[in-house]
């Protein structure tokens, strides 16, 4: 600056005594009463920014903001990063939907034409469509040996597999039976059924013998000590999971069945077995369950149980009331009649879970599930498998569209969180049943109550992504990034840099530990 414009700009007050007291800045209206802080002032950033506003306009003054201007800049700046991540963001994500769109359309298209083609050479074929025969009974795990699946009618407009869906088929493939245990399990089974027949006959050529006259008029079924064997349990259902060793068999008597003839099926039944398998057998006869318990010894080893019962044993349950029940003398060794009971409800059971349950969509693989967390979980060991498995195909037939086993898992968890199972709801009735009877009279108030709160904690891991917690496995790799892209965002961190649904997992880290 000039020299003359310092002395216009400066003006020196003095006192009485001509002594300089103060300077005053006439451009800036400020006085000081040190020199030092005169010569700071006039270097300063306001005395330069004024002198280039009132004396040289092409003088050269850095700008600096202030604090506040250079938040409302940074403000400016993250809107319009934020502005454009959303634009891009939608770009990406109606991108994905036009793939996803596409691709649904191809496969739609794609299953009708195979579909047409299928019908096409159904009506081609003779015996009705079937390449392979008309199709026979139930096979071991609930589907008729030697027939493809059926469809039945159009096929409708399927999304992709879902995260969860891949997470229940993968649990799915570990706890489904191995096909050596399957070939075990089918082996045993078919020879004990042809063991037990042989019995029969045996037993009713017995009976022949020993009678003094024989009326040839008499139907021959009405000889037989035995009538049939039939498959019960998780064995009719297809419900095995991996490592299941026990199967069950309902042995129909035409008599109330007695220790005598439950003793005479055990010495008789090696003899039948030696004839048709050269595999030797452990047979043990188990009178207080009315059951006969049979062991291979080869591995791996499989048991049968057997357990003997009759109608008869029913129909006088259900007119317990009449007067000539009570006629009606019962033999002096006759076996516990509540466990004959049981076998028979097991027998409407798996009739019942045949008809109405083999046929939906991704209740077996539900139920197979939960039979898994039954055993993994100690607080959903007491709930009654007869009870879930009405549970599960109630939630599923009642949706309104075929359920993905992801959202089916998702539906039962969320039937059971409403408190269905609690006290004051209306309950589980048995449908194989006359007379109204809960299914879940035998759980206490505690154990309703844990399993609730345990489905409620379950949904919450499902809702958020945990659902390997939930099924006892690892999590999965992550599927393409195509088709992730809701994915990518990060989760806020707290100040020790976790994730925020983790450290509330781990202040109640007892939840995690029931999966």
């Amino acid at each position: 600056m000039c020299s003359q414009w310092a002395t216009i700009m400066w003006k020196r007050v003095r006192n009485d005594e001509g002594k300089v007291i103060r300077f005053h800045c006439k451009l800036c209206e400020c006085s000081f009463n040190d020199p030092n802080a005169k010569e700071m002032h006039l270097k300063g950033r306001r005395h330069r920014l004024q002198y280039k506003k009132k004396v040289n306009p092409d003088l050269q003054v850095e700008v600096k903001p202030s604090i506040r201007a250079r938040k409302i800049q940074e403000e400016k700046m993250r809107k319009q990063m934020q502005k454009e991540e959303y634009w891009r963001r939608r770009e990406e994500e109606e991108r994905w939907r036009m793939e996803m769109r596409r691709y649904e359309e191809d496969m739609y298209w794609r299953r009708m034409e195979e579909e047409q083609h299928h019908w096409d050479d159904r009506r081609r074929m003779p015996d009705g469509g079937y390449p392979h025969g008309p199709p026979g009974p139930l096979g071991l795990l609930g589907v008729r040996p030697g027939m493809p699946p059926q469809p039945q009618g159009p096929a409708p407009l399927r999304r992709p597999d879902s995260s969860d869906d891949r997470y229940v088929m993968t649990k799915h493939a570990t706890i489904y039976p191995t096909e050596e245990e399957l070939q075990a399990v089918q082996k045993i089974v078919s020879i004990t059924e042809r063991a037990l027949k042989l019995v029969s006959d045996s037993l009713s050529e017995h009976e022949k013998s020993k009678s003094k006259e024989g009326d040839d008029k008499k139907e021959g079924g009405k000889d037989r000590a035995l009538k049939g064997v039939l498959r019960v349990g998780v064995l009719a259902k297809g419900l095995l999971l991996r490592g299941d060793r026990n199967v069950n068999l309902v042995l129909l008597c035409s008599e109330k069945p007695s220790k005598t003839l439950l003793s005479r099926i055990a010495e008789n039944l090696p003899k039948q077995l030696a004839v048709i398998s050269p595999e030797k057998y452990d047979i043990k006869c188990a009178v207080s369950e009315a059951a006969i318990i049979l062991n291979s010894c080869v591995e791996p080893k499989m048991q049968v149980t057997i357990t003997l019962t009759s109608p008869i044993i029913r129909e006088e349950n259900m007119r317990e009331g009449d007067v000539t029940s009570g006629m009606v003398k019962d033999p002096p060794d006759v076996l516990d009649r509540q466990k004959c009971l049981d076998a028979l409800a097991a027998l409407r059971h798996a009739k019942w879970f045949q008809a109405r349950a083999n046929g939906l969509q991704s209740c077996v693989i539900i139920i197979r599930i939960l039979r898994d967390l039954c055993q993994r979980v100690p607080t959903w060991s007491d709930f009654p498998s007869w009870a879930m498995e009405l549970l599960v195909e109630k939630a599923i037939s009642s949706a309104s569209s075929p359920q993905s086993p992801g959202d089916a898992l998702r539906r039962v968890f969320e039937c059971i969180s409403s408190g269905i199972i609690l006290k004051g709801s209306p309950g589980l009735l048995d449908p194989c049943e006359k007379d109204p009877f809960d299914t879940l009279a035998t759980m206490t108030d505690q154990q309703r109550e844990d399993i609730t709160s345990s489905a409620q904690f379950a949904l919450r891991l499902l809702a958020f992504r945990q659902i390997h917690k939930v099924l006892g496995m690892d999590p999965l790799p992550q599927m393409s990034q195509r088709f992730n892209i809701h994915n990518n965002r990060k989760r806020r961190r707290d100040s020790d840099g976790v994730d925020g649904f983790e450290a509330e997992g781990k202040k109640d880290k007892k939840d995690y530990d029931n999966f």
